[in-house]
């Protein structure tokens, strides 16, 4: 009986370096290992926000990046959404406060469509006439803001939380808001 020859795979493979968009100045990511650049087209890599900037205090939120392109062993990736840590809104919640969660389908000025889920922690507990007001108010803002908006600066004003801030003075005019955040982003991607 002959004996098969084994074949470890691992050492086939070859280390591919992956960069972040250049939102983020093209920033390395990490190391990725494949044995052909095809294997790496179109992998998402999640990635922290605090791992980019360096800030610890942003470790919260989580980016979605998919590798678009490989050139040599050089994957560049590209924005496709974030999310905050569910730990980190469960801080957020309180006794005696609402939380009012909404959806909103938008597209912006240069044509990339997106899904945004944000959520609104309200100061005091709001009844549902007010709950209903403030998700109206928010599906209007938001449309009109992202309408006048290029994709690029429009995912770093969410993601570093200006977008909230804006939306937090236009909103805590209907009734006492502590927070809002905008705890996911989904941009609808056509694959050929």
């Amino acid at each position: 009986m002959a004996k098969e020859k084994i074949v470890d795979t691992w050492k086939a493979k070859t280390w591919y370096t992956v960069l972040a968009p250049q939102m983020f100045e093209n920033r390395e990511v990490g190391q990725i290992p494949a044995t052909e650049d095809a294997h790496l087209m179109n992998r998402i890599v999640k990635v922290s926000l605090a791992e980019l900037t360096g800030d610890i205090s942003q470790s919260y939120v989580n980016l979605h990046l998919r590798i678009h392109e490989v050139k040599g062993k050089t994957a560049y990736t590209k924005f496709i959404g974030h999310e905050m840590s569910a730990g980190y809104l469960r801080t957020l919640v309180r006794r005696r406060r609402s939380l009012v969660n909404e959806v909103v389908d938008v597209e912006s000025k240069d044509g990339v469509k997106l899904r945004m889920k944000i959520s609104i922690f309200t100061a005091r507990r709001v009844s549902s006439p007010v709950k209903t007001a403030l998700r109206n108010a928010t599906r209007d803002e938001v449309a009109a803001r992202v309408k006048e908006m290029e994709f690029p600066q429009l995912a770093q004003e969410i993601i570093f939380g200006k977008f909230s801030a804006i939306l937090f003075n236009r909103l805590k005019k209907l009734c006492p808001v502590k927070r809002i955040e905008v705890r996911k982003t989904e941009i609808s991607e056509k694959f050929a």
